[in-house]
């Protein structure tokens, strides 16, 4: 988070211990690498929704884990790719703003797969991000974070070795003033193997700092907002591989009717009349599956009955066209 926001929530405990430290951890890396399944492991429930799908994190999400001696704010971020449309690029820029402004960052990898172009496209984007001298960006600690420990049965040597091709993308640091430190971790987001030496990597890179958010607060995202991401991951799964990148879901009407009921009118947008099709299934059977799927969740979430009503909507070639983007909250500011 950029200094003025975190000067804005700041705010003096005089209950922490002296060394309280405090900071924002960028959690980056190639689609469906494991990012948001980390993020949940590291909070202990579900913030970021996850699908076998590329792609399916498009925004910067907030985790926040308060322990008695830090405050470690996780920020979730789409996966790095070349990007092929509007919708492409806001997701880089969004992952590349939150890299400037981390305390940490975290660049996951799977242990069992060796670099892919997609893995060096990250590395020369924080090779670009060190030397944007006009915003004096300074590439804050970076953690090479080895995902998927639980699949792999390499002995030392060949661990030795892939560590050591991960490391090579980074070579350029050598060179680099203000040179970040380089750390190392291999766990499983999946099943927590190690994942405590990761917590304590980070909290150990951290500044010493106050607490920003409430220590009960587990993220900044909305319900509404949660509920439409909610949707969208029971679509994705329920849909397959036919339409995941054309998906797109917004929440018109959020309303709480009583003390024991909430109605929820949220749109899926796609790209084609064949895509809504699809969506909608034989006599609206796929629709009023991806409801069933997705309410227990979002009852779950909002502590009441949900009452939830599903439209589907052609927005063609929406990736495309900035004024949808933006509509949808897809949309970086000055461009």
């Amino acid at each position: 988070m950029p200094e003025s926001v975190k000067a804005e929530f700041a705010a003096t405990d005089l209950s922490m211990p002296a060394e309280h430290r405090s900071g924002f951890i960028a959690v980056i890396g190639r689609p469906n690498v494991g990012k948001s399944t980390l993020l949940n492991r590291l909070l202990g429930q579900k913030i970021a929704i996850t699908s076998p799908k590329p792609q399916t994190t498009r925004d910067q999400i907030l985790g926040i884990l308060t322990t008695e001696d830090a405050q470690l704010l996780f920020l979730d971020t789409p996966g790095i790719h070349r990007p092929l449309h509007k919708l492409g690029e806001y997701m880089v820029q969004v992952a590349a703003d939150t890299i400037a402004d981390a305390d940490v960052v975290i660049w996951l990898v799977d242990i069992n797969t060796a670099p892919t172009e997609e893995e060096r496209a990250i590395a020369e984007l924080l090779q670009q991000l060190s030397m944007r001298k006009r915003k004096r960006v300074r590439l804050p600690p970076l953690i090479l974070g080895f995902n998927q420990a639980d699949r792999w049965g390499g002995d030392a040597a060949t661990t030795s070795a892939r560590i050591g091709e991960y490391l090579a993308l980074l070579a350029w640091l050598d060179a680099t003033p203000h040179r970040p430190s380089v750390n190392t971790a291999i766990f499983s987001a999946a099943t927590g193997k190690d994942t405590d030496a990761l917590l304590a990597l980070v909290r150990s890179l951290l500044p010493i700092g106050p607490r920003y958010y409430p220590e009960d607060q587990v993220t900044d995202v909305d319900l509404r907002y949660m509920s439409a991401e909610i949707i969208r991951e029971k679509a994705l799964y329920l849909l397959q591989d036919e339409i995941p990148h054309s998906l797109a879901v917004e929440v018109d009407e959020f309303v709480e009717r009583s003390e024991a009921l909430t109605y929820i009118s949220a749109v899926l947008y796609v790209e084609r009349e064949s895509q809504k099709a699809i969506v909608l299934g034989s006599g609206g059977s796929m629709i009023k599956r991806i409801g069933q799927a997705a309410r227990p969740e979002i009852e779950a979430l909002v502590g009441t009955k949900v009452y939830l009503e599903l439209w589907v909507k052609v927005w063609e070639r929406w990736r495309r066209r900035q004024n949808l983007l933006k509509q949808l909250g897809y949309a970086v500011e000055g461009r």
